[in-house]
């Protein structure tokens, strides 16, 4: 029982030090740089085998790698446009606070996920946004920051990235026009 305790109290002391992390500590120690889309990241993977284009759905351009993963961070205050890439994306909960996703579906429904580890606030630690889904993110209103990640198949490239018009994307979907033109840049 002993064990156990002392397991407990490293496993308590060990989240304690992280939660005092703080998200200037996480850009110095990840090496984060600023994202277009608001935030910082840092490619963490990228993998070394290649897709061919002749191989991949006509969306793509040109050939890209089997994965990429990066880390992302967003203070509060800051937030992570409106925009859509052309694969899909599994976003993961790492610290901080939670973080809420907000997707707009190709079929124009809308919703919000909230990333984290609350479980008894049905936070969940993973959610995947479908390839050409719109989305956006920020932290919850009581999250100083969040610190996720992302992980994409097939692997992310600039020339899938497209940064949303909040006039344009607010004709289209003018149910979500209010949080469309707030998080766009």
């Amino acid at each position: 029982m002993a064990g156990n305790i002392a397991g407990h109290l490293f496993l308590y002391l060990r989240n304690e030090k992280f939660e005092m992390t703080k998200p200037q500590q996480l850009i110095k120690q990840f090496n984060l740089q600023p994202h277009p889309e608001g935030g910082y990241y840092k490619e963490t993977y990228r993998s070394a085998e290649i897709i061919p284009v002749k191989v991949l759905d006509k969306r793509f351009k040109g050939d890209r790698n089997f994965s990429t993963a990066i880390y992302f961070l967003l203070e509060q205050g800051n937030f992570s446009a409106f925009h859509k890439i052309q694969s899909d994306e599994c976003w993961h909960f790492y610290a901080g606070g939670s973080l809420l996703i907000h997707i707009i579906h190709i079929n124009g429904k809308f919703e919000t996920i909230t990333l984290g580890n609350d479980l008894e606030k049905k936070q969940i630690f993973q959610y995947v946004v479908p390839a050409g889904c719109w989305f956006a993110s920020e932290p919850a209103p009581d999250s100083e920051f969040s610190f996720v990640g992302c992980t994409v198949a097939p692997g992310f490239d600039f020339d899938d990235f497209e940064l949303a018009d909040a006039d344009t994307l607010g004709k289209l979907y003018p149910k979500q026009k209010a949080v469309i033109k707030r998080l766009c840049r």
